[in-house]
């Protein structure tokens, strides 16, 4: 492990052990420190921005990554005010989730606790280096960042800004860190930081989540790429599936929560199918669709590859399906368990679809674009996760603690016959 890495894992560390016992309102009051230094800052980042978009561009990346890894006033000043969003939310911490008074007279409460350090492993976007630093330390959490080499200016400038903030406050600079350096070595390093490193949260394509997971000794969240369906059920209002799916996959096409795949019933693909199309070739989308798909207008054939892929561009998938079910089951084969979506008039369908889709978020008569923790009220969101354990779905500050357990007794002492009490008596 190299000294700079250790560094500032070691910082995190005891920021971490510093911040935990912090009550609301010193987070609160540096939440709202660094909202106000990113604004002050907001030239300076742009200037650092700037020069990542510049070697994006040069390097070939797409356009619609550039988008996501652009920053400019506007978006610094939305950035911000999540972070004030954050701060008005109610912290997690010492929340008791369960109590109860034991048989025994013992007093059991379960309460949740900062996870610790999070490590955080990102591509791309420069605004979850503040939403995660931000998120983290509300939930009582030293971060360690680790963002993508093509935001690294961005990144640098973001985080030292932060921790200049917090040195005015109560909570520790060293709760916010960056990893150093840009190379696969310092990834490696986060990701075998066990004992320094509680957790790791890749955000990112599906080769860096399935890297981190096969390769992290430290627990990880896994977060899950988005190949998200629209599917227009049989029972289908036709204009307001066109527009439910044109805003899923056009209004940011580069986001995990953008549909990549439409699904139609047969029975309404003669009415849909036409509108879709034409809607979509105007807003510039290519249709990669089946032959069904097809006999309705100029589509590129898809494949079978081209159901399993999350565009982030403006490609989408299409095909007809012959019931709710054979959509279900084209969604387990090829999706990735983020966000579904159904268009539907039939109440009953609709409950069938919600109970037999397995993902983490599913959308009746709305669009997949809703499935973000800002939407959902969390004020901003550390990832989505599309796994089963710990957490599942946009991930708020909840999910950003652990929980222990606290008995409290009045002498209580176990024995082979039961529980009896001491003479010595209780807290006062």
């Amino acid at each position: 492990m190299s000294e700079d890495f250790l560094k500032v894992a070691l910082a995190a560390k005891e920021a971490a052990a510093e911040l935990a016992p912090l009550p609301r309102a010193p987070k609160d009051a540096a939440l709202r420190v660094m909202a106000d230094a990113l604004v002050a800052a907001t030239e300076e980042i742009v200037a650092a921005n700037a020069l990542d978009v510049r070697r994006a561009g040069e390097s070939g990346i797409s356009a619609y990554m550039i988008d996501r890894l652009r920053l400019d006033e506007a978006r610094i000043a939305s950035i911000a005010e999540a972070v004030r969003q954050v701060a008005d939310l109610p912290d997690p911490v010492g929340e008791v989730i369960r109590g109860s008074v034991l048989p025994n007279g013992l007093e059991l409460r379960q309460v949740r606790v900062p996870l610790g350090v999070i490590g955080i492993i990102y591509e791309g976007r420069p605004n979850v280096t503040v939403d995660a630093a931000a998120l983290c330390l509300k939930s009582g959490n030293a971060t360690l960042l680790r963002g993508s080499s093509s935001a690294y200016e961005s990144n640098t400038v973001l985080v030292r800004v932060m921790q200049e903030a917090l040195e005015g406050t109560e909570v520790p600079a060293g709760a916010v860190q960056l990893v150093p350096g840009t190379s696969r070595d310092s990834v490696k390093e986060l990701m075998r930081a066990r004992g320094l490193v509680d957790v790791l949260i890749p955000r990112g394509g599906a080769s860096l989540i399935n890297s981190v997971v096969e390769e992290s000794t430290v627990p990880v969240i896994e977060t899950g790429v988005g190949n998200c369906h629209v599917y227009v059920d049989a029972d289908a209002d036709v204009e307001l599936a066109v527009r439910i799916l044109l805003n899923s996959k056009v209004q940011r096409p580069s986001v995990c929560n953008a549909a990549e795949t439409v699904l139609v019933h047969a029975a309404v693909a003669d009415a849909f199918v036409p509108r879709a199309l034409a809607a979509l070739a105007a807003e510039g989308v290519t249709v990669h669709g089946d032959a069904r798909i097809a006999a309705h207008g100029d589509v590129v054939p898809a494949t079978e590859e081209d159901f399993r892929t999350e565009y982030l561009s403006l490609d989408i998938a299409a095909a007809v399906v012959d019931s709710l079910e054979e959509a279900v089951t084209h969604i387990r084969t090829y999706g990735s368990a983020h966000t579904e979506a159904i268009v539907t008039r039939s109440v009953v369908a609709a409950r069938r679809f919600v109970s037999l889709v397995d993902s983490a978020a599913v959308a009746v008569n709305a669009s997949t674009r809703f499935t973000d923790g800002g939407e959902f009220g969390f004020g901003a969101e550390i990832g989505i996760s599309t796994q089963k354990l710990h957490a599942r779905g946009p991930m708020g500050l909840p999910e950003l603690t652990s929980t222990k357990w606290v008995y409290t007794g009045e002498g209580h002492l176990r024995t082979a016959e039961g529980t009896v009490l001491a003479s010595a008596g209780g807290c006062s």
